[in-house]
């Protein structure tokens, strides 16, 4: 889910790149034409989908591509058939998008999974702190503000037992549900440095950040599945003309080839979960 500022993280609400003008009449019909909705894809998603194009060539199904800069937009599109699936969201995303749509998108196959870090700020180049542990009393802490993010990021933080919350994993946490913050930390949703920071995974590389250097990593939990990210689609895909096409896309994104893909391209951000 890409597009924010590096730590404000607030999505960009901007017109979309040329969507329904690029996927055509034309693409709408062809059984073996796949349209594909996706945010503005970082290098690590270019690589991993020019992989899948090369293996579905071999099948005879051709990608196109409509990439958007607004979360809002490729489930839009993807309700009124403008798109054949998406793939920009987690399960959670989905599943807080039907419930306020009033819509019945649905998974079709599961892709990665990105763990939440923390990360020290800076002094003389340097990070701070090598551990969360080591955070000092009143640190500030940034997190993301927007609702989805917002809520992991706190329950990152109860994991980590710095903080804990009035509500449970599956809930949407904010900033008003810490119960209890035995080192006081200031937990900002700010732009400037930080003492530390949640960043998005999506500009850690970008950003030129080492992955290695977070100072705690999100751990696996029972809860950790509602941020596998998907591939989705209108339900009753498997009845509509496109759905064979749909399922060789499914068959060669789940091949051992993009798996080394993703793992290489992402420096091991992400986790291929299939």
């Amino acid at each position: 889910m890409k597009i924010k500022r590096l730590l404000g993280f607030v999505a960009i609400a901007v017109a979309s790149i040329g969507i329904l003008a690029a996927c055509g009449k034309d693409a709408a019909k062809d059984k073996t034409v796949v349209r594909v909705g996706t945010m503005a894809k970082s290098e690590s998603e270019q690589a991993r989908w020019d992989k899948v194009e090369e293996i579905l060539k071999k099948e005879g199904v051709t990608l196109k591509f409509s990439e958007f800069t607004d979360y809002s937009q490729p489930n839009v599109a993807l309700n009124n058939g403008d798109i054949d699936i998406n793939a920009f969201q987690h399960y959670n995303f989905l599943d807080n998008w039907n419930a306020d749509h009033k819509t019945d998108l649905v998974p079709i196959a599961e892709t990665y999974f990105t763990a939440f870090r923390v990360y020290s700020g800076t002094e003389g180049g340097k990070n701070k702190y090598k551990d969360i542990k080591e955070l000092p009393e009143g640190a500030t802490i940034a997190i993301p503000n927007d609702a989805v993010n917002e809520s992991r990021a706190l329950n990152l933080l109860q994991s980590a037992g710095l903080i804990k919350l009035s509500v449970g994993a599956n809930d949407k946490a904010k900033l008003t549900d810490v119960s209890e913050n035995s080192k006081n930390l200031n937990i900002r949703e700010v732009d400037a440095a930080q003492t530390a920071a949640i960043i998005n995974n999506d500009f850690v590389t970008e950003a030129g950040i080492d992955p290695k250097t977070a100072i705690y990593v999100e751990p696996a939990s029972k809860n950790t599945k509602q941020w596998y990210n998907l591939l989705v689609a209108q339900k009753g895909w498997e009845k509509s003309d496109k759905a064979d096409a749909i399922k060789k896309v499914i068959k060669a994104y789940h091949t051992d080839e993009v798996k080394e893909v993703i793992k290489k391209s992402s420096q091991g951000l992400d986790e291929p979960v299939w």
